[in-house]
């Protein structure tokens, strides 16, 4: 006899595999009765239970001056992440000059923004002593990148970045924009939480290749932004096939239609695919549709 059996038998219950319990008693028995909730009762509970659980939650405060904030995230780093949010940036910008457009950066660790947007120096303070985004291609940009010296590491605790993020979406001065794009960090952590439930979001673009583990994670994130309450408005396949640039040859390195599969199961759109031709030096543009937002469609391409 098992040392969990024997305690919990000389305890004076033993358990039973239909979930009931009984009690041996002097050679008798005698049930434990569980009580069954009515459907109002159970309702109440969960209602309860949600209000508990929400106490602890900082409520939503939008970004001062910013009409709409659009997150890209993935569950797994070097997916393209960064890349699609620059680009989409840039595209809601081609698509009506008449929109301001911002793109904020919150991966503290490896904020990638500054590279690829071709932006070096620090913010200039407001009047107000906020920071001031710095402008290029028509975008305003933020990102921890500005704040520390280029090849200079990150080592913080979380309380530390929390306080980085914290600086990061309350003391920008972004003046009026139309979109914010956001680049999240890969994963479902304290960063990701924080953004989710500290501002209200219009809607997450998920960005995955089509290799399995990368579909997984992808999984993940989209489930994550889910149990917050944000929508998410679809997936993006990054490097989804490479093509040749002398014979055309399509070979799906990563797999095909990973992407494609994933947004079947959790009942989401396809919003955008690229080909690995573009990482090959050639300098060739990549134009894809986009639609993300309804009534908003336009084409943007990665370089």
């Amino acid at each position: 006899m098992g040392i969990w059996r024997r305690l919990l038998l000389f305890g004076g219950v033993s358990l039973r595999a239909g979930g009931g319990a009984t009690a041996p008693l002097g050679g008798s028995r005698a049930m434990v009765c569980r009580r069954q909730l009515s459907g109002a009762e159970s309702e109440t509970l969960k209602q309860r239970r949600t209000q508990i659980m929400s106490r602890g939650l900082p409520k939503q405060k939008p970004i001062e001056g910013v009409k709409q904030v659009l997150v890209v995230a993935s569950g797994k780093g070097g997916v393209g992440k960064s890349t699609t949010a620059v680009n989409l940036a840039l595209a809601l910008a081609a698509n009506d000059s008449s929109k301001a457009v911002g793109l904020l950066d919150v991966d503290v660790y490896g904020p990638s923004i500054p590279k690829m947007m071709n932006l070096k120096g620090n913010p200039e303070l407001s009047q107000s002593n906020l920071m001031k985004p710095l402008l290029n291609y028509g975008i305003a940009c933020m990102s921890m990148g500005f704040l520390v010296e280029e090849n200079e590491p990150v080592v913080w605790r979380g309380l530390m970045v929390m306080s980085a993020i914290e600086k990061l979406l309350r003391q920008v001065d972004w003046g009026q924009l139309d979109y914010l794009v956001v680049d999240m960090p890969p994963g479902t952590g304290d960063v990701q939480l924080s953004v989710s439930q500290n501002i209200p979001i219009t809607g997450a673009v998920i960005v995955s290749t089509p290799q399995d583990v990368a579909l997984m994670d992808a999984h993940k994130g989209a489930e994550m932004f889910r149990k917050v309450h944000v929508p998410v408005l679809g997936l993006v396949q990054n490097m989804s096939v490479f093509q040749c640039p002398k014979c055309k040859h399509k070979t799906h390195i990563f797999g095909a239609d990973g992407a494609r599969k994933l947004a079947q199961t959790l009942g989401l759109e396809v919003l955008g695919q690229s080909l690995l031709e573009d990482c090959c030096g050639s300098g060739k543009k990549i134009a894809i549709t986009f639609r993300m937002i309804p009534q908003v469609s336009w084409k943007f391409a990665w370089y």
